[in-house]
């Protein structure tokens, strides 16, 4: 096995999940270790924008797991490895309950329904409004990766890599997809996406598919990425976050593979790929696709063509979250709750905020103005930069 791929998958904060003849040597690293190269010190630099924490609040912590916050217009849905589920606005806690066991992901949200899950295969339904508890459902695995709340139902991506469309009303099973996977691949937290008529998901062996929200039909797939490699551990490339949508264009990027754009409207037409790697996700504006890849490196590419226009690599090894942008800026987040500001334009450093000093692991999140941060310690924030 590959050091740098064990310390890789070691910071990540990932597991791998795979056949016998490799679970004693997968048992033996430690996800969540400090493991891996050292992070690079931050340099000191000219701010060129004012950043403020606008307010803080706690939740609980996450634990081995990865909480996402929904944000539903000027709310935000935020929940705990303890059970904690709250509502805040403003900073302030609308409501607050207890689901009555752990939870493993969250939250998935719109204006009348949140929804959690277990790791247990457990899928829990509660009323925005109030919190109440609305309905249970159970799918095949643990759930990892948040669940996302659409129109036409809710989607749940299971460990085991198959997708549950569940019914709004009730949890009642409405369809499932699975499909063949490969004997290794990485367990991560990325959520389908609904686009159109559509639900997307990223699958191991680096596969984007497009299943028909009516019966769960696959309709087009996308090759992201090509296992290569002599190993098992070399060929895993699998895509572990969400892929990001704009009008026609859908990107997504595989861990140990590539970057690629597809035409929606084309049947999934590639448009232009690149070799990257990332295992926390991608942000797209109207002029440019950015990645935070697995070595802490910040890119910026044209989302049409695919060309580099700016790299930032001065937080190399620092366990970066999915980056956003906001108002001319991306921030990102790092393993040590330090959300950085970054010039849209050439990825100059503009501003620095501290949180409270544990890991960002989830992606970070758009609330009005501000980057809504979750960390592990337990801590949601919400970070202006102007």
């Amino acid at each position: 096995m590959s050091r740098q791929l064990v310390a890789l998958l070691a910071t990540a904060g990932l597991l791998l999940g795979g056949c016998a003849t490799v679970s004693d040597t997968i048992d033996a690293i430690n996800p969540f270790s400090s493991a891996g190269p050292k992070m690079t010190p931050l340099a000191p630099f000219t701010a060129t924008a004012e950043v403020r924490t606008a307010w803080s609040a706690s939740i609980g912590k996450a634990g081995d797991y990865s909480f996402t916050p929904a944000v539903v217009g000027d709310a935000a849905f935020v929940a705990s490895r303890s059970g904690s589920i709250a509502k805040l606005e403003g900073g302030k806690v609308a409501w607050k309950i207890e689901a009555g066991q752990p939870l493993s992901a969250g939250v998935g949200a719109n204006g009348r329904l949140l929804v959690v899950g277990t790791s247990k295969g457990e899928v829990l339904a509660f009323s925005a409004e109030d919190g109440k508890a609305l309905w249970q459902a159970k799918v095949s695995s643990e759930v990892l990766a948040s669940p996302v709340v659409g129109d036409d139902g809710v989607a749940v991506k299971s460990g085991d890599n198959r997708v549950h469309l569940l019914d709004l009303g009730d949890g009642g099973r409405k369809w499932v997809y699975q499909r063949a996977t490969p004997p290794l691949s990485v367990r991560g937290a990325g959520s389908p996406v609904f686009a159109d008529r559509y639900v997307f998901v990223g699958y191991p062996g680096g596969k984007m598919v497009a299943l028909a929200i009516q019966n769960g039909a696959p309709v087009w797939e996308g090759t992201v990425a090509l296992p290569k490699g002599a190993t098992e551990l070399d060929r895993v490339a699998d895509i572990v976050a969400a892929p990001v949508i704009d009008g026609r264009l859908i990107c997504a990027v595989a861990f140990q593979g590539r970057v690629a754009c597809f035409d929606m409207g084309q049947g999934g037409t590639m448009i232009w790929s690149r070799d990257l790697s990332s295992v926390t996700g991608l942000a797209m504006d109207s002029r440019y696709l950015f990645v935070a890849d697995d070595k802490g490196v910040v890119s910026a590419l044209d989302r049409q063509s695919g060309s580099s226009l700016w790299k930032q690599d001065k937080l190399k090894n620092r366990k970066l979250s999915a980056p956003v942008v906001q108002r001319g800026l991306v921030a990102v987040a790092d393993a040590e709750g330090i959300v950085h500001f970054l010039s849209r334009e050439d990825g100059s450093f503009a501003a620095r905020q501290k949180t409270d000093g544990t890991p960002v692991r989830a992606p970070l999140k758009m609330l009005g103005n501000a980057v809504l941060v979750q960390t592990t310690g337990g801590s949601v924030s919400a970070v202006e930069a102007q």
